[in-house]
């Protein structure tokens, strides 16, 4: 994705300049010329490393996210202009980041530029899900509508994200902790050990590995910590690739614990947004890509793809998402309900509740279940090298009985 730097004339015949992200210019220029300007020059903002590092800085969190839409449609709501309303929040926001990009927003939208169009120069931080449920709100003259169920999808969306990151941050910390301890012991604790062993006396087999994995460490070390970096780096190209993203999402949803509770939320973030989409006016096929895409997983978007050119052939929602393993017949069920009745988004929010509510309940069960699991991991193993490095010296003290 490259920056863009554009002069344009609109359809009143005023001059704009701005700046776009796309991937090519010629994507650019064609963007352009849909939002019903002429194209006077474009050019490749050419960034320096350094550069670099600071323009992919701004990081804006699913928080600021909401609470950015939450605040523009209240103040929409008041009857203050969308361009005053912009420009004051880009003034009051910490996330300076978010700040700037905001306040670039709020200039292209004064230049005569259409606010959905503005959003979608930015891609990193505003995604489908956002830009289409803006345009079905300024399309349909409720754009204050709109931007409080983002606000509140991506709230929830929040609520899931956090609940992950809580359930795996504690296993994720121990699992460092107990790396750390095993390295000390490793680099201090066993040179110490190996001073106390008698000589001439043959060590038992795991002795010898420890010792063996110590002396490495402690002369090769460089060696062991470029071996880490490239098979590290070769992992995340890896998962990079869509052969590997898909290989890791399938696996995520097998992994011991953590498989159904991944599950669950992917099925909970996708049912809330596709609920939020056809609320907001947006059409079934595209409410379904757009809702696929922000689940973040590769099978269900593809499965999701799959039933949106059913739809398109005249199918109903319901019985192509009940051909995938990925959807549980209760959403199936619903949907189906939903369809018949003409109230598909309100069950599709009932869907969403219900696995959020589990989400909470199995990463609160998962927390109390992995805290002894992990205890008795970190103590096995600090045992199991403790162990290692005393049996020489109990040989020889029982030998000498």
């Amino acid at each position: 994705m490259g920056l863009f730097a554009y002069e344009v004339i609109n359809s009143v015949g005023e001059l704009l300049k701005g700046q776009m992200e796309a991937p090519e210019e010629f994507a650019v220029s064609d963007n352009l010329r849909k939002m019903g300007h002429t194209v006077l020059e474009i050019k490749e903002v050419r960034l320096s490393p350094f550069q670099n590092i600071f323009k992919n800085e701004v990081k804006v969190s699913v928080g600021d996210l909401s609470l950015f839409s939450r605040q523009l449609a209240a103040m929409l709501d008041a009857g203050v202009p969308l361009t005053r309303s912009l420009f004051t929040l880009s003034s009051q926001m910490t996330n300076r980041g978010m700040a700037r990009v905001v306040g670039e927003i709020a200039h292209n939208v004064e230049g005569g530029m259409n606010f959905t169009d503005t959003l979608n120069a930015y891609p990193r931080i505003f995604s489908s899900l956002f830009t289409g449920m803006v345009r079905a709100g300024e399309v349909g003259g409720s754009l204050q509508e709109s931007l409080v169920r983002l606000a509140d999808q991506l709230q929830k969306d929040k609520f899931l994200r956090d609940s992950l990151r809580s359930a795996t941050m504690y296993p994720a910390a121990i699992g460092i902790f107990s790396v750390l301890i095993l390295l000390a012991m490793l680099f201090f604790l066993v040179p110490i050990f190996m001073g106390f062993f008698p000589p001439g006396v043959e060590l038992p087999l795991l002795t010898k590995m420890v010792v063996g994995l110590s002396v490495s460490l402690r002369q090769w070390w460089y060696l062991w910590f470029l071996a880490a970096f490239l098979l590290i780096m070769a992992f995340l190209s890896y998962l990079r690739s869509p052969l590997g993203k898909r290989h890791w999402d399938h696996l995520k949803f097998r992994i011991p614990l953590f498989g159904p509770l991944l599950h669950r939320a992917v099925v909970a973030r996708f049912s809330r947004t596709l609920s939020t989409l056809l609320a907001g006016g947006i059409p079934v096929v595209q409410a379904l890509e757009a809702a696929g895409t922000a689940t973040g997983n590769v099978l269900v978007e593809e499965a999701v793809k799959d039933a949106a050119e059913k739809v398109q052939e005249g199918k109903s929602i319901a019985m192509p998402l009940g051909e995938s393993p990925i959807f549980p017949p209760m959403v199936t069920q619903m949907v189906t309900i939903g369809e018949e009745t003409g109230s598909l988004p309100e069950l599709l929010n009932r869907i969403a509740e219900f696995f959020e509510d589990e989400v909470a309940i199995m990463t609160k069960g998962l927390t109390g279940m992995i805290e002894p699991i992990m205890l008795i991991v970190v103590g096995l193993s600090a045992g199991v090298m403790l162990l290692a490095l005393y049996m020489p010296i109990f040989s020889v003290i029982t030998g000498g009985m």
